[in-house]
C-alpha cells in the first residue's frame, strides 16, 4: 500500500482508502481485505500512541485512522474451507506425473516439481518451507525415519520464522532420497557446499552456483500436472490444499491432533482443526464404533 499511495502512510485520508480498496483491492478474497484493514489500523494505533504529537509539531498534521466504519473490518471470518481431493485422485495426480518423467522434455526441473509436490502432501510442508531447505537440512540419522530441519516455518502473530524438526514419515523419506540420488546432481553444484539448496533453479547464481527454486516455479509446477493428471481439480489444486491433504489423511491413519500439530507446525491446535477433513463415512463409522463400544460396556456390566 505505501508503494501504492507513494507519500508516508500517517497522510493517507478516508478517500485514499476508499480508492484503494475500492479498485487495487477489488478483486480480492474478503479475507485478503480484511487482513489488510487490520494491519492498516495497527499501524495507525501504533501512530497515534507514539508519534502523533511529533507528527503534528513538524507537519501540523493530526493524524487518525482513516478506517472508517465503511472500511472497517466486522467479526472474525474464518479461513476458506479447502477440502482437498481424495487419496484416490491425488494417487491418480502423482501416478500420471510419475509416467509423465520418461517423456518429457526437460527431465529434472520436472522431477523437482514433482518431488517438491510430492513432499508437501506426505509431511505438509509450506511452499515457502520447501523453497528455503537445504540440502543440509535432511538429517537421515534422527530418529527411525530420519527428519527435515525446517529453518523457514511460518510465524505466528509475526514472531518470525519458527523452527522445527519434521519426520521422514508417509514415504517422505522415500521420496527425496529418489530425489537426492537421482535428479540433484542435474540441477545442483557441490553438495559440500554450505547452503546449497535441496530445490535448485535450472538458472544458476554469478558465481556458478545453484540458484534456489522461486515458489512460482512449483506452483506453476503443480498446476500443470493437475490440468494434465487430474482435470478435475485443474486451477483448484494448490501446494495448500496438499497441505489440508496431508493433514487428513494423516488423521485419518490414526494420527493424533497434537502431533499433526507438530508436523505442520501450527501453534494452536485449533488451526491444526481446520485442516483435518474427512471423506465419505469417516463420521458414520466412527459413531458406529462408539456405540459398539457402548453396547459392550453395558453387556458387561449385566454379566
Amino acid at each position: 500500500m505505501r508503494a501504492w499511495f507513494g507519500r508516508p502512510l500517517w497522510d493517507l485520508q478516508p478517500s485514499n482508502v476508499d480508492s484503494y480498496f475500492g479498485t487495487v483491492l477489488r478483486a480480492m478474497p474478503p479475507n485478503t481485505r480484511m487482513a489488510r484493514a487490520q494491519a492498516i489500523r495497527t499501524y495507525f494505533e501504533f501512530v497515534e500512541l507514539r508519534h502523533k504529537v511529533e507528527i503534528h509539531n513538524l507537519t501540523g498534521r493530526v493524524v487518525e485512522c482513516p478506517i472508517d466504519e465503511v472500511n472497517r473490518p466486522r467479526g472474525r471470518r474464518e479461513a476458506k474451507l479447502r477440502i482437498p481431493p481424495s487419496a484416490e485422485q491425488i494417487r491418480t495426480l502423482f501416478a500420471g506425473w510419475r509416467g509423465e518423467l520418461a517423456t518429457c522434455r526437460k527431465f529434472a526441473p520436472t522431477a523437482r516439481n514433482y518431488a517438491a509436490a510430492r513432499l508437501m502432501s506426505e509431511v505438509g510442508l509450506r511452499i515457502n518451507e520447501v523453497r528455503h531447505l537445504d540440502l543440509a537440512d535432511i538429517k537421515w540419522d534422527l530418529g527411525p525415519f530420519g527428519k527435515l530441519h525446517v529453518r523457514h516455518g511460518k510465524g505466528a502473530r509475526g514472531s518470525g520464522p519458527r523452527e522445527r524438526m519434521v519426520p521422514l514419515i508417509n514415504d517422505a523419506g522415500r521420496t527425496l532420497r529418489w530425489f537426492v540420488e537421482d535428479v540433484w546432481c542435474q540441477l545442483g553444484d557441490d553438495p559440500a557446499r554450505l547452503g546449497a539448496p535441496l530445490f535448485c533453479s535450472e538458472r544458476k547464481n554469478a558465481d556458478g552456483t545453484g540458484a534456489r527454486v522461486g515458489n512460482e516455479v512449483l506452483r506453476a509446477g503443480l498446476a500443470t500436472a493437475a490440468a494434465e493428471h487430474l482435470p478435475d481439480w485443474s486451477d483448484r489444486l494448490t501446494p495448500h490444499v496438499l497441505r489440508h491433504f496431508c493433514a487428513s489423511e494423516l488423521y485419518l491413519g490414526g494420527m493424533d491432533l497434537i502431533a499433526i500439530q507438530a508436523t505442520l507446525g501450527h501453534a494452536w491446535i485449533a488451526t491444526t482443526m481446520n485442516y483435518v477433513h474427512v471423506h465419505r463415512t469417516h463420521v458414520e463409522d466412527a459413531w458406529l464404533a462408539g456405540q459398539q463400544r457402548a453396547a459392550q460396556r453395558l453387556k458387561g456390566l449385566s454379566i
